[in-house]
Parts: structure tokens; sequence; C-alpha cells
């Protein structure tokens, strides 16, 4: 048996049929849309291929981002056996083209359906695949191709994301495979449903997280990672022995994780540091919204204790929840600005196949005319920025609207995320540089050194600044960074700070004009002599 393992194809984006957010980058297509070439950029691969690729013994190939091209000379060449297309909602009408593309080119293969699209009910997907893959993916691999069992934890492969500003590469980051699913139970969140409300552990203890940091790190010293968790500090004492090994080993990391409210409020922001966190995605969602995950410490009070100890916050925030009226959407979107978040994301209030709101949209039949009878429209337009649904309060055109303005004006007010980001850890750095507590002082060594690429992108962000008072705040930024970093940081920034302005003028043009905005082809061959790094953690 041969294993084929596949993204959808490219190229994708709305100017090839996909919904407004639809792309190879999270920040970019929906946190930092609005911050033109400030925004940073970083493609993600289809993270699960790597991870079940990474723990079968039948021979496997994966594809990130393929060309129809690409795809179908693989499928020509490779005689598999089986082929998976992993996809979600609004990338459904691409699944089933290159379904169409599996039977003419390879008539003898298993088509395996997986992913968050797969929430679709099974009278639409097996009209395209033979066999659909839902919940956690290398034990359905492993019962479909006949492989022992085995358990958790698995394997871990070693993916690592390369973060770009301007085109400039600024770091590396360390993909973290926490767990799958989520206990709260959002009425919207397709990811707590699609698990019914579980969470499974991939790494069930802190010393597992462990090894797998130390493996990154001796492939790539100075990585940061990302924990994907859905709500990483729920399990408090998982997260407190990673904390005592990090200690033990005097080691400092730099991990951006989800975090609810409610999980926050469980632990000191001093042990936030020890277990390493540096940044945190937190559901906002609205301030009347009632959501269980908002429990816990005023949301005020601890976004400015994470923020004085250097902690980036990602606050999102719903627009079209039932109770809101023009009025109340601006009124919560200035208690969002109050907090100052260092990125802000806002998705329009959307049902999806499985959660309570998207069984709702049926049994109430709340689909505006356009979709109620296209549900293949209404899959295409599922991406967080199409108002699908009738609201009480609001017309569709006046939540996609607010919802740009919300976009627009977060970036008018507080400028870039990049200079955020620097703002914070500034704060943080005055904050803890006099510590005693040695993990705490390991953190504010590590915040002046991430300062120091500030300075040379400070010119261009000061001439291209949204508002008088950005600018204002950024002299304010470069005068303390100036105080801050010692003097050879300082003339190196200098000295890199002309590359920024053909850095700046080359992603410009890219942004116009799509070109070289698509990711090259990945491809791994998980059955070769060439085999990507993982870190063996047994099972």
């Amino acid at each position: 048996m041969r294993v084929l393992l596949s993204s959808v194809c490219k190229p994708l984006g709305p100017g090839f049929g996909d919904g407004a957010a639809v792309g190879y980058e999270l920040l970019h297509a929906q946190v930092t849309r609005a911050q033109g070439i400030f925004s940073p950029r970083a493609v993600h691969l289809q993270y699960g291929l790597e991870y079940i690729a990474a723990n079968l013994e039948t021979p496997t190939v994966t594809l990130h981002y393929p060309s129809e091209a690409d795809f179908v000379r693989e499928l020509r060449t490779g005689d598999y056996t089986h082929v998976g297309i992993a996809f979600n909602l609004s990338t459904s009408h691409r699944m089933r083209m290159m379904a169409r593309l599996v039977r003419r080119h390879a008539p003898g293969a298993t088509i395996v359906l997986g992913g968050y699209g797969t929430v679709l009910p099974d009278e639409e997907l097996l009209r395209h695949g033979d066999e659909i893959c839902r919940g956690e993916g290398v034990a359905f691999m492993r019962d479909l191709l006949g492989e022992p069992e085995g358990g958790l934890p698995y394997d871990h492969p070693l993916v690592v994301s390369r973060l770009r500003v301007m085109s400039l590469p600024i770091s590396h980051t360390g993909i973290v495979f926490g767990g799958l699913g989520c206990p709260n139970g959002c009425d919207f969140c397709c990811t707590s449903h699609f698990f019914g409300q579980r969470h499974i552990r991939l790494l069930p203890t802190g010393r597992d997280i462990f090894e797998v940091v130390k493996a990154y790190r001796a492939l790539q010293p100075a990585a940061e990672f990302t924990m994907l968790d859905e709500d990483f500090l729920l399990h408090r004492k998982r997260a407190l022995e990673f904390g005592e090994l990090l200690q033990e080993a005097e080691m400092h990391v730099d991990l951006f994780a989800f975090a609810s409210v409610k999980a926050l409020s469980r632990f000191t922001v001093e042990q936030l540091v020890e277990i390493g966190v540096g940044g945190v995605w937190i559901g906002f969602e609205g301030s009347r919204s009632g959501y269980a995950k908002r429990e816990g410490r005023q949301v005020a009070e601890l976004v400015a204790d994470l923020k004085r100890h250097g902690i980036l916050v990602l606050a999102s925030m719903i627009v079209g929840l039932e109770y809101q009226t023009p009025d109340i959407v601006r009124a919560e979107f200035e208690e969002l600005m109050a907090l100052r978040p260092t990125l802000s994301q806002f998705l329009i209030y959307g049902p999806t196949p499985g959660t309570p709101l998207g069984e709702r949209a049926e049994t109430e039949d709340l689909w505006l005319p356009k979709y109620r009878h296209d549900r293949h429209l209404r899959w295409r337009h599922s991406d967080g920025f199409s108002s699908l649904v009738r609201h009480p309060h609001m017309r569709p055109e006046e939540i996609e609207g607010l919802q740009r303005w919300c976009f627009e004006e977060d970036y008018r007010r507080q400028g870039p995320s990049i200079l955020r980001t620097v703002e914070a850890w500034h704060t943080g750095w005055a904050h803890l540089a006099g510590a005693t507590n040695p993990a705490l002082r390991r953190r504010a060594e590590h915040l002046r050194a991430r300062m120091s690429m500030a300075p040379a992108l400070m010119p261009i962000a000061r001439a291209m600044a949204p508002s008088r008072t950005v600018r204002r705040r950024l002299r304010g930024l470069d005068s303390a960074l100036a105080k801050v970093l010692p003097l050879h940081q300082r003339w190196a920034a200098k000295a890199a700070s002309p590359i920024t302005l053909p850095a700046a003028a080359l992603t410009a043009a890219g942004l116009r004009t799509g070109i070289r905005q698509d990711p090259p082809l990945t491809r791994h061959d998980w059955g070769g002599p060439d085999r990507p790094p993982v870190a063996h953690l047994g099972g």
C-alpha cells in the first residue's frame, strides 16, 4: 500500500472564487488584514497531514498547496492505493474538484476525506469520497490501513514555520501539537463540537511537551513556539509540570498559546512566565456575550497584568451576535480598544454544521435567501467574513460593514501590530528587569534581545503611520528603545534600516498585483531516506 495526503490545490483566495478570508495564512488573512505591508506573513501547512504521516508504517507522501498540475503528476507517478484530501467547509468546492481528478488519474485509489470540512453530512461527502476521517486522524488511518493501533503519545513531527515582515525573515516557530478539541462548547465553535466537547491530549504530560521543545531546540536553537491546543491552560497540572521542567533546565521559551479568561485566571502571571507563555489568544467575543469561558478575572485587569509581564495579547471579537445592534458593536469595540491588545481579530457570528448555532439555522430556517437553497455557496462563504443568517437588528451588509470598520479603525488607532508587539516587550522588560525570580530575569533578557530589530523598522513605520496618534506613539517608543538597547545594537539597526525601504516596496507590489503570493509546493516523502525529523515519544 502507498498513501498520498494532500491539502487543497492552489491558487487560493477571493480572486479565485474562494471566500474573503480563504488563503494560506492566518494572521494576514484574519487578524492583520488591514495592516498592509506591516502585516506579518507566515504560510501555515496542513499540519494534521504531517502528524498523521509521521505515525504511519505505510509509505506516505504529503503535499501542501500543490497546483492542479502538481497533484495530477503525483497521482500519475505515485501508484497510490489511498489518497487523502484535507479541506474545510469554505474549501469544500476544491475538494470536489480534487476528488474528480483522483477518479480520473488514479481510479483504483480509495479517497479519504478529512479535516473540518467533514462536518458536512455523509450523503454529501460520500458522493466524492470512499472514507470519511472525522476526529483523531492517526487512529483512523491506522485502522483503515490495518496497522497496529498503538496509543498516545504519538511521534511528534517537527514542523517549523517562518515569519516574515516586509519580506524580511523575523523568526522561526516550532509548532507544538498539544491537543484536539475543546470542552468549552461555545455555540458557534466548530472545533469544540467536532470532537463532542472533549479534549484529546496529544501530549498528555508536561514532560511530553518538554521533550518536544528540546527536540525543536536541537533542530533550530532560536526557535519560538506555537501551541496548537484550543485552551492549553485548562489542564493546569500538565502546564505547571512543563514549567517546572523548564526551570530545572534553566531554559527560556517563548510560547504562544490559545487560552480562555477562565483558564488564565487559574494562574498567576508569574507562573505563566515560568511556563514560557509569551503570547495568548483570548476570546473576548463580546462583553455581553455570556460565554462561560469568560468567567474569572476582570478582562481589563487580566490583560493589563499580562502586558505588564511582556505577554502579547491577541483578542478576538465577534460581530453579529444576536443581542448586538450597530451601537452595541461600536461600544464593545471601544471596550476592546481600551485593552490595547497587541493584535485584534473580528469575525462574523456564523453557523457551522454540527454546532448548536448551525442546528438552529436549519431548524428555525435562519438562512438568508441566497443561501437557503444554495448549500454550496453557503459552505464556500463559511469563512467568518460573510453574514449568512437573518439578524434581529442588523442587515447583512451592515454586519459586514461593521466588521471592516473594526479592522480599519483598530489599525488607525493602534498602528501596526509588529510595533505594538515591541511596545509590549518594552513594558515587560521595564517591569521584569529587576526581578529576583530567575525565570522572570530570563524573560527580561529575552525581551530586550527581541526589541533590537525594531529600530530598523521605525523610520518607515513612522513615515507610513495611519494617524497622528500612532506617529506620536512610535516617536515615544523610538526614544524609549534608544535608552534600552546597547550602542552596538542601535548601530546595527541603523545600518539595516535602508534595507527596509526596498523590502517594503517589494511587499507592497506583491500585495497590489498578487504576484508571488502563493506558496511553493511542499512535498515530504515519509517513507523515503529523507524522512522529516520527529520527536519520538513512544506509543
